[in-house]
C-alpha cells in the first residue's frame, strides 16, 4: 500500500518534542497515529492493545525506568495511572522524551494535564490533509475522506465496505473500552439522525424530541462522539452589533468520508446528484481550512444574524478579524450577506472557497479562491 508522508505533521510533532518531555498525539482510531510517531524514530515502543506489552507494563517503573531516548505508548486511555509516574519519570531525567497515544481527548487531556501541567503538549491529528495528497485526487478525498486506509482503498467500493466496519467497530468496542454503557444500535441511530444536520445550526431540543430523549441526553451523546473526534461542534461568534445573532451552536462531522457512509454514498456520481450535496461540500472544505489554521477547536466560529447574514467561518490572528465562506458554485458572486460580515466583523479579508479553478476578486478585500490554492493566501 502507498505510503503518504505527513510532512507538516511530522514537522509540528518534531518543534514541540523539541519544547516538551511527553508529546500526546490525539485523533481517531485508525487516523495513522502510531506511523506518524514512529516516523519520528521511536528507540522504544509500547502498544497497550498487545497482551504482550500490557504485561511488561503492569509493572510500569520497572520497565519504563531504565530506558532512554523516544518512548512510545500507544493507547495510553488503557492505563491512566500511568501519568503520575512519568511526571517522575521526565523530571528524573529530562532527556528522555514520551509519546503518548490516544483516542479519546477529553478525558485524556484532563487525566494527562493534571499529572503533567507544564511538561506536555498536544496535537492533534485527523486524516489526511491537503497538503499530504496530490491536487488531482481532492475529489477522492472528498468522497472517501482522509482516514488513511479509506483513502488508499484500491476502490470506491472496498472505501465504503471498510468505512462501515469502522463504524461498527467504533460503536461496538471502542465505545464500551472508555467506559461509555449505551447500546451501540442506539448510539448508531442518534449518529445517523444527527448526520441530517450536517453544516446546520443545532438544535438539541428538536433533536431530542425527533430521537425520543431528553435535550440533556442529546448532549450527552454529542460529547461522546466529539470527545472522540467523531463530530465538530462549532460555537456562534457574538459581537455587540446591536443585530439579533444566532446563538446555538452549528454542527459538522469531521470527515467527509464518514458522512457519505452514513447517508448511503458511495460513488462519485451518487455524490454529484445528492441533494445535499453543498452541505456536504461545505463540510468538506471547512475542515480543510481549520486543518490549515492549525488554531483549537475554541478558536474558530461561525457568525449568522437572524435577518440572514451569515459567515461560515470566522477567526481573529495577528491582531486582525478574518473569515471564509464555503460555496458549491461554479463562479460565486459578491451578495450583500458578504458585505454585511465584512462592515459588520471588520474583517481584514474574506475568502469565497468554491471547487473552480481560477482565482478572482470580488471586491477589494474580498475574493473567490479554489481550495487547493487556500494554503497559499491563509499562510
Amino acid at each position: 500500500m502507498e505510503i503518504i508522508k505527513r510532512q507538516q505533521d511530522q514537522a509540528a510533532l518534531s518543534k514541540l518534542m523539541a519544547i516538551f518531555s511527553v508529546v500526546a498525539i490525539l485523533g481517531p482510531r485508525q487516523c495513522g497515529k502510531t506511523t506518524l510517531a514512529k516516523t519520528i524514530g521511536a528507540d522504544h515502543y509500547f502498544d497497550l492493545e498487545n497482551p504482550q506489552d500490557a504485561a511488561r507494563l503492569d509493572q510500569p517503573q520497572l520497565a519504563l525506568e531504565d530506558l532512554s531516548g523516544v518512548i512510545v505508548i500507544d493507547e495510553i486511555q488503557r492505563i491512566p495511572d500511568l501519568f503520575p509516574l512519568l511526571r517522575y519519570l521526565v523530571d528524573q531525567n529530562k532527556k528522555r522524551k514520551f509519546i503518548i497515544l490516544g483516542s479519546a481527548s477529553r478525558d485524556l487531556i484532563r487525566q494527562s494535564s493534571e499529572s503533567l501541567a507544564g511538561r506536555i503538549a498536544y496535537h492533534y491529528l485527523g486524516g489526511f490533509r491537503l497538503s499530504d495528497i496530490d491536487e488531482t485526487k481532492i475529489k477522492m478525498l472528498w468522497l472517501r475522506g482522509g482516514l488513511p486506509l479509506s483513502f488508499l482503498a484500491r476502490t470506491d467500493e472496498e472505501s465504503h465496505v471498510w468505512r462501515n466496519q469502522y463504524v461498527t467497530t467504533f460503536l461496538e468496542r471502542d465505545i464500551p473500552q472508555l467506559g461509555i454503557n449505551i447500546p451501540a444500535r442506539t448510539l448508531r441511530r442518534f449518529w445517523t439522525m444527527l448526520s441530517h444536520y450536517h453544516g446546520q445550526i443545532l438544535n438539541y431540543a428538536e433533536l431530542g424530541r425527533s430521537f425520543g430523549v431528553s435535550d440533556m441526553t442529546v448532549r450527552k451523546y454529542c460529547d461522546i462522539l466529539e470527545g472522540t473526534f467523531m463530530i465538530r461542534i462549532l460555537q456562534p461568534w457574538h459581537v455587540n452589533t446591536g443585530k439579533r445573532l444566532v446563538k446555538r451552536p452549528k454542527f459538522y462531522l469531521r470527515d467527509s468520508g464518514l458522512y457519505h457512509s452514513l447517508s448511503s454514498i458511495e460513488t462519485q456520481k451518487q455524490l454529484q446528484t445528492w441533494p445535499k450535496l453543498g452541505a456536504s461540500w461545505e463540510g468538506f472544505a471547512l475542515d480543510c481550512v481549520c486543518r490549515m489554521l492549525e488554531k483549537q477547536d475554541n478558536e474558530l466560529y461561525f457568525w449568522n444574524t437572524h435577518a440572514g447574514a451569515e459567515l461560515d467561518l470566522f477567526w481573529q490572528n495577528r491582531g486582525k478579524n478574518w473569515g471564509v465562506e464555503f460555496k458549491y458554485e461554479d463562479a460565486p458572486r459578491l451578495t450583500r450577506s458578504m458585505q454585511t460580515a465584512m462592515d459588520d466583523l471588520q474583517l481584514s479579508k474574506l475568502w469565497i472557497v468554491y471547487p473552480g479553478k481560477q482565482k478572482y476578486q470580488l471586491s477589494e478585500n474580498i475574493s473567490a479562491l479554489p481550495l487547493d490554492l487556500l494554503e497559499t493566501e491563509l499562510l
